[in-house]
């Protein structure tokens, strides 16, 4: 997959758990926390997490879950597992 594919799979994510949020993706900064810019609560982290997993097919421990907090850590970890 290549990484804007993975990036537009984050976005998906975020943007199936937070249907109703005003979220202006093109405003994101991608090296800053998601859930700061995005007001989402560690229940909604989770949701985004479990929804690239349904939808990429990779498993990602919990261990990991602070590499997932940035735009482009989660596309870097991603690239990662879906290469291999």
């Amino acid at each position: 997959m290549s990484d804007a594919d993975l990036r537009q799979a984050v976005l998906d994510a975020i943007a199936g758990v937070a249907p109703d949020a005003e979220v202006e993706f093109a405003a994101l900064n991608p090296d800053k926390g998601l859930r700061e810019q995005l007001d989402l609560d560690s229940m909604d982290f989770l949701n985004v997490i479990i929804a690239l997993h349904e939808s990429l097919k990779v498993d990602i421990p919990e261990k990991d879950y602070p590499r997932l907090l940035t735009l482009n850590g989660a596309v870097a970890y991603l690239a990662q597992k879906t290469d291999g």
